[in-house]
């Protein structure tokens, strides 16, 4: 299964959107670039077992 979830650039602060695929756990990282300063974000991801409820924080890649 795979949605989409908003995340914060933490870079700009512009809202993104990225693709979340439920079948890679529910404790995701992974890095993305922000859709528009197009700096690199680590994205982690948690997803809520029962509710399927996305939470994505985001922090800077050196």
């Amino acid at each position: 299964m795979q949605t989409t979830a908003d995340y914060t650039c933490a870079f700009c602060g512009e809202s993104n959107t990225t693709f979340v695929d439920f079948s890679s756990g529910n404790y995701q990282s992974y890095i993305e670039d922000c859709q528009v300063c197009c700096r690199p974000n680590i994205l982690y991801l948690e997803i809520d077992e029962n509710t399927l409820e996305v939470t994505i924080n985001s922090d800077y890649q050196e």
